[in-house]
């Protein structure tokens, strides 16, 4: 079973009337209303200027397909100082009442042009050894952030720990067992003593969506197609489980998208997955990005319409793509694929 890619991809592409989306617009956080009949998409966006500065725009659309700017100004950015001063990237946003919940990616400093430096971010030249471990590595944290409505913010605080680099963080959009869960991937937790070899998916069980202090693997690399591994999506209730997309890094570099159903009562259990790939890269917009990267196909949000599921994807870091699938079709497949 494949995801089908929308025949107009890109749905979003750099926009060179704007510099700070001209060089990517990707890795976008999404969400539906069905009152409203409206996808609203919460994308990462940079141009062309030597710190890198990232941001996020907004898109929207009446029919999950096609989508129009909302802003010709980006609707959130790092802080002026703090621990998000550097970039936000990759937001992933769940709605609890009325208010939506965006986890997001960042660092101490902007990342500078890291692709023409070996992937290595840029790391201020005079940190001290005694500085923390985040601001010494500009490694990433990740960092929520509250609205109601995409134009005022509450700007929470940090979720992870500070000496794990970790990002891929992502809520579930409820409680389960009377506390709210996360999935997350520090990279930095591999090895001896953390039972994965590589940089794998972790849950998180917590009253209160800034103080994570217990976490558990959920999941690691299995199959030839993967590599290490992270989360994607927020996860979906269905009959079957939370349902979640994660990606797998290959040895050749190759970002894959895979899925997983979680236990609806205690999702630190793995029920079912795919042994295979469900999209890969293959398309120009997906191989062949400004960072020299690879091939990329790298959701951070899906949604339900109807009886359709809407992937909506970063390409290449550079492009948005949409993939579908029939919602029955893809629990078909996974529950075909339980995990012993």
């Amino acid at each position: 079973m494949k995801l089908t890619r929308y025949k107009k991809n890109p749905i979003l592409s750099p926009n060179p009337e704007n510099a700070w989306e001209s060089l990517v617009t990707t890795n976008p956080g999404a969400w539906y209303d069905p009152e409203a009949g409206q996808v609203t998409l919460l994308y990462r966006a940079a141009g062309d200027d030597e710190e890198h500065v990232i941001r996020f725009g907004l898109a929207v659309s009446r029919n999950g397909y096609d989508f129009q700017r909302v802003s010709d100004q980006p609707v959130f950015g790092p802080s002026a100082d703090g621990f998000d001063a550097g970039c936000v990237e990759d937001p992933r946003i769940v709605k609890i009442g009325e208010y939506y919940y965006i986890t997001y990616a960042t660092r101490f400093y902007h990342p500078g042009k890291y692709w023409l430096n070996s992937g290595k971010h840029q790391v201020w030249k005079h940190n001290p050894a005694a500085f923390p471990y985040l601001i010494r590595e500009n490694a990433t944290a990740t960092g929520l952030a509250i609205t109601r409505d995409f134009k005022t913010w509450i700007r929470a605080g940090r979720m992870t720990s500070p000496l794990a680099d970790d990002r891929d963080v992502i809520l579930f959009p409820e409680k389960v067992g009377g506390q709210f869960v996360m999935l997350h991937r520090p990279m930095n937790w591999a090895g001896a003593g953390y039972g994965t070899e590589h940089p794998a998916i972790w849950i998180a069980f917590s009253e209160d969506l800034l103080n994570w202090t217990a976490s558990r693997l959920l999941a690691k690399a299995e199959f030839d197609w993967e590599y290490k591994i992270g989360g994607n999506t927020p996860p979906i209730r269905t009959p079957h489980g939370w349902l979640t997309l994660y990606h797998a890094v290959g040895e050749d570099h190759y970002y894959r998208l895979g899925a997983l159903l979680l236990d609806p009562d205690d999702p630190a259990k793995v029920t079912h997955r795919t042994r295979d790939w469900i999209l890969q890269p293959e398309e120009a917009y997906e191989t062949q990005g400004c960072y020299d990267c690879g091939g990329v196909v790298f959701p951070c949000g899906k949604v339900v319409i109807g009886d359709t599921l809407f992937v909506y994807y970063g390409a290449a870091d550079k492009y948005i793509g949409l993939a579908t699938c029939k919602m029955e079709a893809l629990l078909e497949y996974l529950l075909a694929c339980p995990v012993s």
